[in-house]
């Protein structure tokens, strides 16, 4: 077979997104630029890649085949790349995805490092866990920063910082001056809660299950924000990390309720596949955050 890096390169990001438009606009090429290149490189494998079902394309057997291996060859031609800069002196590119509610504080450790070391390019993606176990599976990412680790997968993974899971509620709510408030009493309100298979949601419920607690959640929502601004317009309490909340605690819009046993002590870890090759880049900023993390943002917040 006689295939070129830009045929398998146009036809990752058409097979990625299952759709000639999208590829397109990524690659910034026509969409008959994108269906030639298909076109070539189906002609070069003797076999049809895509077949079309009504509107939408799906990768047939073969094709599910070659996306395997040109994901494969761009990850090991990026390899070559960062190796390449690390022979120049540490650069190149750093590719970090992060929990949703690590974002409140990713991009301040993110722009300290990127100051220290200017010639790197980073790419911050911010995802669910779902999401991030799958990028880490298929070496989509260099490093992950999430909550708690699964237990079935082969990762490096090092804390770094706690993660307090707290209560929130408005100021003017009837638990928000009272002290060591039972867990029992919590089974009388109403919760404002995460998405299930979020890390928050699974820490809650693992939580409220050993204390034999069993509370009404009025909401699930997708989004830290989104559920601030449900507690703060009376729809129930809110259970989310600590790190989310500076800017309402100092503006006093949220108040964190003082419950028994709470907070739920969690942390933040930073991690990657056990057989992942790290470019010096990676191994850099992984350093940076087991060394720097904590202090960094307590300065922040200074």
């Amino acid at each position: 077979m006689h295939l070129t890096l830009r045929q398998l390169k146009v036809f990752e990001a058409v097979a990625r997104n299952l759709s000639y438009t999208k590829a397109a606009a990524e690659l910034h090429l026509s969409q008959p630029a994108v269906s030639m290149q298909v076109k070539q490189l189906e002609d070069n494998v003797g076999l049809p890649l895509f077949e079309q079902i009504g509107k939408k394309i799906y990768l047939t057997e073969a094709g599910t085949e070659v996306f395997h291996y040109s994901r494969s060859i761009e990850q090991q031609l990026d390899e070559l790349e960062n190796s390449i800069d690390n022979l120049k002196g540490i650069g190149g590119k750093l590719a970090i995805s992060v929990a949703s509610t690590a974002n409140y504080f990713a991009p301040t450790l993110l722009a300290t490092f990127s100051k220290r070391f200017p010639n790197i390019s980073v790419s911050l993606d911010v995802t669910n866990r779902k999401i991030l176990l799958r990028q880490l599976r298929e070496n989509e990412t260099d490093l992950v920063i999430m909550g708690q680790p699964p237990d079935d997968m082969n990762l490096v993974a090092d804390t770094f910082m706690e993660n307090q899971l707290v209560i929130i509620a408005p100021p003017d709510h009837p638990l928000a001056k009272e002290k060591n408030i039972p867990l029992k009493r919590l089974e009388k309100e109403t919760f404002v809660v995460r998405e299930k298979g979020s890390g928050t949601r699974d820490a809650i419920e693992r939580f409220f299950n050993k204390w034999n607690i069993h509370i009404t959640t009025g909401m699930e929502i997708g989004s830290n924000e989104a559920i601030k601004q449900s507690v703060l317009a009376g729809l129930g309490l809110g259970l989310l990390s600590r790190d989310t909340l500076d800017m309402e605690l100092a503006l006093n819009k949220l108040v964190i309720l003082d419950v028994v046993e709470f907070p739920i002590l969690r942390y933040w870890y930073i991690m990657h596949m056990q057989n992942k090759r790290l470019s010096a880049v990676a191994v850099a900023f992984k350093k940076f955050i087991l060394d720097e993390a904590i202090t960094i943002l307590k300065q922040g917040k200074d």
